[in-house]
């Protein structure tokens, strides 16, 4: 029986060590995507909470000019100043939430029929992991969010 070589190693052989380093960089990009998007969805949801509190807080701002000259009807007569007076009030009094970097009150802030308070907000979302490189390719994570209230007098 004669043997047959073939050289340093067999046609099986090779390095491993580039699909482990290949196999990390995607474990890795994986666990900044989660968190990142994790992140996200967190500073949504406070923006949300904050949307919410504002939106009530102008469905319960008076137009004092209509309610002094009309008197009080059996509802609140909202108009889209009254709103969005209310809603500038509050936000400069609110602490901006955690992971939201900028925040502003959206001009279609206002009300469509007189009786809701419609409040949109936008915020700039504060990524941990990749914001960096978003921040430096002039992106970012922008989020817009919009809450009702209604305010009925009884």
């Amino acid at each position: 029986m004669t043997r047959v070589s073939l050289g340093r190693g067999g046609p099986d052989e090779g390095q491993i060590g580039i699909l482990v380093i290949g196999l990390f960089a995607l474990v890795l990009l994986l666990v900044a995507g989660t968190i990142d998007v994790t992140a996200a969805q967190l500073a949504r949801m406070r923006l949300l909470d904050a949307a919410d509190s504002i939106a009530l807080d102008a469905a319960d701002a008076l137009d004092e000019r209509a309610a002094y000259e009309e008197g009080l009807p059996d509802r609140l007569v909202l108009t889209d100043a009254s709103v969005a007076d209310a809603a500038s009030g509050h936000l400069a009094r609110t602490p901006r939430p955690a992971g939201v970097s900028a925040w502003a009150v959206v001009p279609q802030t206002g009300t469509p029929d007189g009786e809701t308070a419609v409040v949109t907000l936008t915020g700039r979302a504060e990524l941990p992991m990749t914001g960096w490189a978003l921040e430096g390719i002039g992106g970012g994570v922008t989020i817009t969010v919009t809450s009702r209230a209604r305010a009925p007098l009884r």
